[in-house]
């Protein structure tokens, strides 16, 4: 079953944190009640709703056209259209409380199916500690990095410490779709991406709890044990066979409207970012462990089944969520504002470089021997591809008030760029000098 996720991309969202201002207030949508010819829901909300919705559908339709001459992720042109019709241009939609909710529950579903391409099977061994280990190195060079261009834009310590956790991060699951059409997946090459991806993604949505916790840094690494306590129970129960009516029915109700697996599928992702929530973590980290546990869960049932439900899954967080959070990202973006600071610019480019060294310098050293040089600099490039957790970071580090506006638009900018440039050059540096490679199936 591994692999088979099919990835794209997230908005800037919010930190997910239990600090967080509840959608509640001004923010949210009107509600009156269902009397004559009034409704329950606000026709501003439903517009947004509905601009949205229409971005989501242009997105894969432009990339298909995009993709005769360029491999153009589709969550990259969400975001770019975001901008476009959002109030930094066209100011034809706003975030207002039903679309701040559905963005975060997106971003949920994002690092569910994240957790979800987890193949705890497959990640183990040689490539996994190397992996941990260049990502360990990864961050002591993003920090120390990340105190330059702290120091760039007027930062302290909070401002190094987020930046240098943001360049140590790989988007694994915008990584998978390139590998699969490239052929790569099923590779050494692919299995030696798969572990440095995992532990690029897995290990810093671990960190940004520790990084957002304030001045209990003690009290959020109790809170964070616990969690993972629960979590690994949940796995490990998971992993065991359970009693016969689950399978059965998880068989069964696959085309019925029992849905059985979606629904528990949906239990288990509200449930773990609920415990999340109330431990005042973060919540993309009860989503990625709600992914891990439903992987193992769907082991009780055959790979084509389990397809079944995947593409089910898929189709509810690519079809419909997911998008909701790489446009309100863009919609976030004050582009007027990244455009007119000279140092958010200078910025941006030194970030776009500086993701490649921090992540590809280390990841040479350390599986040097291990694959081709041409399959060694692939990877240091694949793992130099980044974006969701760019922009959870750097949302968070605005919250917080390390960033500014213009900056946090720079970064997100730059991870844009790498989702563009880095994977499509790794496909090109990864073919063989005949030119028979699988990375010349890729578009």
């Amino acid at each position: 079953m591994s692999g088979r996720r099919r990835r794209h991309g997230a908005p800037p969202t919010e930190n997910g944190t239990a600090a967080e201002t509840p959608v509640t207030g001004t923010d949210t949508a009107t509600e009156t009640p269902t009397t004559g010819k009034e409704t329950a829901v606000d026709g501003g909300a439903l517009t947004n709703v509905l601009m949205i919705s229409l971005v989501a559908v242009l997105a894969p339709l432009v990339a298909d056209q995009l993709g005769r001459w360029l491999l153009f992720p589709t969550a990259v042109l969400e975001i770019g259209l975001g901008i476009l019709v959002g109030p930094a241009v066209l100011r034809l939609v706003h975030v207002d409380g039903t679309v701040h909710g559905l963005a975060t529950f997106a971003l949920a579903m994002l690092f569910f199916l994240a957790g979800y391409e987890l193949d705890l099977g497959r990640l183990r061994g040689p490539p996994v500690s190397r992996a941990l280990l260049s990502w360990l190195l990864s961050l002591l060079g993003g920090v120390a990095v990340g105190a330059l261009l702290a120091a760039l834009v007027g930062g302290g310590a909070g401002t190094a410490a987020a930046l240098g956790l943001l360049l140590a991060t790989t988007a694994l699951g915008m990584l998978l779709p390139v590998l699969r059409d490239a052929g790569q997946l099923d590779t050494s090459l692919g299995t030696n991406v798969l572990a440095v991806g995992a532990v690029g993604e897995f290990v810093p949505i671990v960190a940004v709890t520790l990084l957002f916790s304030g001045r209990r840094p003690v009290h959020a690494t109790l809170l964070l044990l616990c969690f993972t306590v629960i979590a690994a129970g949940a796995v490990a129960l998971a992993s065991r066979r359970p009693p016969a009516p689950v399978p059965r029915l998880l068989t069964a109700t696959l085309g019925t409207s029992a849905q059985f697996a979606v629904r528990l599928t949906l239990l288990v992702l509200v449930g773990m970012v609920w415990l999340a929530l109330d431990l005042h973590l973060d919540i993309v980290l009860g989503a990625f462990a709600a992914g891990v546990v439903i992987r193992q869960v769907l082991t009780n049932i055959s790979d084509h089944e389990a397809g079944v439900v995947e593409s089910k899954l898929e189709g509810i967080g690519f079809g419909f969520l997911i998008p909701f959070f790489f446009v309100t990202t863009g919609m976030r973006i004050d582009v007027s504002t990244l455009l007119s600071s000279g140092t958010a610019i200078v910025l941006m480019a030194l970030t776009v470089l500086a993701l490649l060294v921090v992540r590809s310098v280390p990841v040479a050293l350390l599986f040097r021997g291990r694959l081709p040089p041409r399959e060694l600099r692939a990877l240091g490039l694949y793992a130099s591809t980044t974006l969701p957790m760019v922009v959870v970071v750097s949302r968070g580090a605005l919250d917080h008030g390390w960033l500014d506006e213009a900056s946090a638009a720079a970064l997100v900018a730059a991870a844009m760029v790498s989702v563009l440039v880095y994977p499509l050059v790794a496909l090109r540096v990864a073919r063989s000098p005949d030119g028979d490679s699988g990375g010349d199936r890729s578009r």
